[in-house]
């Protein structure tokens, strides 16, 4: 079950879980992005995490992981390559149709997903190839 689900639904899922239940126009979800989350003072200056800069950040690792399963070349792996072109299609109609969605946090949500629906299917082609030339003679 783990290899078919593409992860990187749960940052769509936490933005739209967000907005949706915070309501208002799409300016203040593009505020509520902006919100600091707690603030680390450094000698530099301070450095604040703000809730949109978390979320690309668990997209980021929900990437890296896909990236890793994406390698390879069962059953669930193209399946879970179909979801995530899904996720991808889902995500891009969000980003472009409903105006709380058309942030810059949602847009690099938006290209993770098509990131890893390409990678997804490079890597897979690429690793098939590679096992049909191994066993292939």
């Amino acid at each position: 079950m783990f290899n078919i689900v593409p992860l990187l639904i749960i940052p769509v899922i936490i933005y739209s879980a967000i907005v949706i239940f915070a309501g208002g126009d799409p300016a203040s979800a593009a505020a509520m992005m902006d919100n600091t989350l707690f603030s680390i003072p450094l000698v530099s200056g301070p450095w604040a995490m703000k809730l949109g800069d978390l979320l690309i950040i668990i997209g980021m690792i929900m990437m890296f992981i896909e990236l890793v399963k994406s390698a390879g070349t069962g059953t669930a792996t193209i399946i879970n390559h179909g979801l995530s072109m899904l996720v991808f299609v889902i995500a891009m109609a969000l980003f472009l149709l409903v105006g709380r969605f058309g942030t810059s946090v949602f847009f690099l949500i938006t290209i993770m997903a098509l990131m890893d629906t390409v990678a997804g299917f490079v890597v897979t082609i690429v690793a098939a190839r590679r096992d049909l030339a191994v066993g292939g003679e």
